[in-house]
């Protein structure tokens, strides 16, 4: 079985479907043979395939290249331990030890977990950190423990201020999930620029343009190619409201954690000479604190109803709640393979042959999209 798309880049070659698990085995191998340990491997593919399985390619398998290349070049600790730096009661300032932002975000998370139990709350930020990828992914995982995560994260400069055109915020995302008794999580996750900086790299690698209004050009015009946009600024959502909003996330994850601010964290891609010294804010709810959880999901479910039953727009066949998409596409992806394309193929292909790593990726472990 397979499913429409159009092809990859300008060849003409199309995407092709892999087996999740077959993806994250040759993931966690690769990330093995570049230091990481057995579990930190495991967490690393565990959040990348993730990504993938929910549509979220730009965060997806496509980064392990870069995470790997930043290992090679001692700009990421591989076997970096988690410190704490100060804690008071349920509110921990963690050290990430410039370690993989996946990796030390969940171990934070993991300590979180049994505080939230106890207090009703838990309260981190992390500094010295990296990209970790999906906000999403650690929201889902607390909401699976019936907890609600509220997540931000800076990033490498990417968006400028309203009114202006050099990059200061990062695309500065905020996320939430929060449980149902309807078989998936409502999960919101949005960058605050109009969109992520992932999809105009994933445009750029594949030789796509991108639409109007994503971008400014290095000299303030809108611009299309995304090459230009990734030496320009990404656009804010929603113009000064989406400028305030990251504003709110650069306090909370770079001020307040110690990390790096604005136009000071590393590029991950452009600045392969330091580290990122990313910060992360994660504040964590255990719903049982409140109510009891079966009463919160029955009135979330209640919500979600009424919501469904509202009047819909001439057109339209459903009304769709944050985080249903994604459900769906991951139950998708799960059955038919996730979709890798031929650069992060090759990509793949070159670090097998670099580590000695078996490409277990082949032709015919693939199957091919129809275009």
């Amino acid at each position: 079985m397979s499913r429409v798309s159009t092809p990859s880049n300008g060849a003409g070659e199309a995407a092709k479907l892999y087996a999740p698990q077959a993806v994250q085995s040759l993931a966690t191998r690769l990330a093995k043979a570049s230091g990481v340990s057995n579990s930190d491997a495991e967490m690393l593919a565990d959040a990348l395939v993730d990504a993938d399985i929910h549509g979220v390619t730009s965060h997806g398998i496509s980064r392990l290249n870069i995470y790997i290349r930043r290992i090679q070049k001692g700009l990421i600790d591989s076997d970096a331990g988690l410190t704490l730096d100060r804690q008071l009661r349920s509110a921990l300032a963690v050290d990430a030890g410039n370690g993989l932002g996946q990796v030390q975000a969940l171990k934070t998370l993991q300590l979180m977990i049994p505080m939230a139990r106890e207090s009703g709350v838990a309260v981190a930020t992390i500094r010295n950190s990296q990209h970790f990828g999906a906000v999403s992914y650690y929201c889902n995982k607390a909401a699976d423990q019936n907890m609600i995560l509220l997540a931000t994260t800076n990033c490498e400069p990417a968006m400028s201020p309203e009114g202006g055109c050099q990059a200061f915020f990062g695309t500065n995302p905020i996320a939430a999930s929060f449980p149902t008794g309807k078989g998936f999580n409502i999960k919101i996750d949005m960058a605050t620029s109009i969109v992520a900086r992932g999809n105009i790299i994933a445009a750029q690698k594949s030789g796509k343009s991108i639409p109007p209004g994503w971008a400014l050009n290095i000299d303030g015009e809108p611009t299309t190619d995304a090459a230009e946009a990734l030496l320009g600024t990404v656009l804010t959502m929603a113009g000064h409201k989406g400028y305030a909003l990251a504003l709110m996330v650069e306090i909370l994850s770079g001020v307040l954690s110690g990390s790096a601010i604005g136009a000071d964290v590393g590029s991950m891609y452009k600045n392969m000479d330091r580290k990122q010294d990313v910060g992360h804010f994660l504040c964590l709810l255990d719903i049982s604190a409140f109510m009891d959880v079966a009463e919160f999901k029955n009135r979330v479910d209640g919500m979600i109803d009424e919501i469904k039953a509202c009047r819909m727009r001439p057109g339209v066949e459903e009304i769709l709640i944050p985080g249903e998409r994604s459900h769906r596409r991951a139950m998708e992806n799960r059955r038919l393979g996730i979709p890798i394309d031929p650069p992060t193929r090759k990509e793949l292909q070159v670090l097998c042959e670099e580590l000695k790593v078996p490409f277990t990726l082949d032709e015919s472990a693939a199957m091919e999209v129809v275009s």
